[in-house]
């Protein structure tokens, strides 16, 4: 069985930095596609970045262009999210996604296996 868990989430000033995992069990990386989105209050779920654990490649939202990295650490079946200079129009729950695709997609419904969501507080 899939499984990821989401952490890393909390309470944070504007400018601030977290850092998001993404533990994932019951399979292995090869071949998946890992995307965290993100969905504040009133608003439709959003991804924010992916990485392919075929080749490396990834994909951000401009929205965080330059101040979001997304890695991966295959050998603990781990993807992490590094969030600096954190904005409050960042605030939201955060959520990883994994998929067997070879591809980055951005389409929330193309994921079939999805964290828990873990909350980020940005105050200003």
């Amino acid at each position: 069985e899939v499984q990821l868990q989401a952490s890393g989430g909390g309470l944070v000033q504007a400018g601030g930095s977290l850092r998001l995992s993404c533990a994932a069990s019951g399979f292995t990386f090869d071949d998946y596609a890992i995307t965290w989105f993100r969905q504040a209050p009133g608003k439709e779920r959003e991804a924010v970045s992916c990485i392919s654990s075929t080749d490396g490649s990834t994909y951000y939202a401009d929205s965080v262009k330059g101040r979001f990295t997304i890695s991966s650490d295959n050998a603990k079946n781990t993807v992490y999210l590094q969030m600096n200079s954190l904005k409050p129009e960042d605030t939201a729950v955060y959520y990883c996604a994994a998929e067997r695709i070879t591809i980055c997609v951005s389409i929330a419904a193309m994921y079939e296996s999805w964290g828990q969501g873990t909350l980020v507080t940005v105050s200003s």
